[in-house]
């Protein structure tokens, strides 16, 4: 599938149905595009089964009382839903998103309470989500944006209005040749990617930022459950940006990303070591499996 994802074949599940793809609008006054009352969900279908697809549900669902924003829709019909829409525009490995959204209704100000709240289903062919960069490496900016302190918005909900940073962040780092950038959070430790979670390798063992401000990835939780059944030590706590000196590989984890090596942040160099290449090597492995 190709061109401008508003102009395309197939179809798009819309509260309950199947709508021609094309079709598949809302109003200009819906109220998640004034005031990003949206949560979503990023999915991979490989040979057409979803990775971990029951526990997305469940955290769309989750994402949405987090804003206040009840999903009027059961994980089972959800799963139901995802799947009928995959079979509708005969994909098999594709990438799955699900999106909930407060729609147009009587509301038009910051309440939406008698708004509808809606939910669509669209899937896609794509593929590695930084291109050749599974192969040699990432190449990271550094944001000049922080990662917000829980106090200040639902940090653990998958929220489109907290990727307001990361699209100025990446059109920063794609300016400058880069393929993403590292977030520091609200204290100054090392967060996240703007979509994928990072980890690093020291002397045979692993380091990854604890998820206190933003989302504990589902594949960021899949590869710690693969590292301690090899019996790697894996260290969750908090990082400071003058580590990064001292690591000697580095790994992005996520939906999208899957798991990419990182060969370069800002100043700081990386290998594509051998377990950075066995842990991508056996993820792709599991999610086939």
């Amino acid at each position: 599938m190709a061109g401008a994802y508003n102009d395309r074949d197939g179809y798009i599940w819309m509260d309950g149905k199947l709508v021609d793809w094309r079709e598949a609008n809302v109003h200009i006054l819906t109220h998640a595009m004034h005031y990003a009352s949206s949560v979503f969900e990023g999915e991979r279908s490989y040979g057409g089964k979803i990775f971990k697809s029951r526990a997305h549900s469940e955290r769309l669902l989750f994402s949405g009382r987090e804003l206040d924003m009840e999903i009027p829709y059961t994980v089972d019909e959800i799963e139901a839903a995802k799947y009928e829409t995959l079979k509708a525009n005969n994909l098999s490995d594709a990438y799955v998103r699900a999106v909930a959204w407060r729609g147009a209704g009587e509301d038009m100000g910051v309440s939406s309470s008698r708004n509808p709240v809606r939910l669509a289903i669209a899937t896609w062919e794509w593929g590695a989500y930084y291109g050749d960069s599974k192969f040699k490496g990432a190449k990271l900016d550094i944001s000049k944006w922080k990662r917000p302190s829980p106090e200040t918005i639902p940090v653990h909900a998958k929220a489109a209005g907290l990727y307001m940073i990361c699209t100025a962040s990446k059109h920063a780092a794609e300016a400058k040749g880069c393929s993403d950038a590292l977030f520091m959070d609200y204290r100054g430790y090392v967060a996240e990617a703007t979509g994928a979670n990072i980890f690093f390798v020291k002397n045979g063992e692993v380091h990854t930022p604890d998820p206190d401000c933003f989302l504990n990835g589902l594949t960021r939780q899949t590869v710690i459950g693969m590292l301690k059944e090899r019996q790697v030590k894996v260290h969750e706590r908090h990082i400071m940006p003058d580590e990064l000196e001292g690591f000697e590989q580095c790994w992005l984890t996520g939906t999208a990303a899957e798991v990419t090596p990182v060969g370069q942040i800002g100043d700081y160099n990386f290998e594509v070591g051998e377990m950075t290449r066995d842990i991508a090597t056996a993820y792709e492995k599991l999610v086939r499996a």
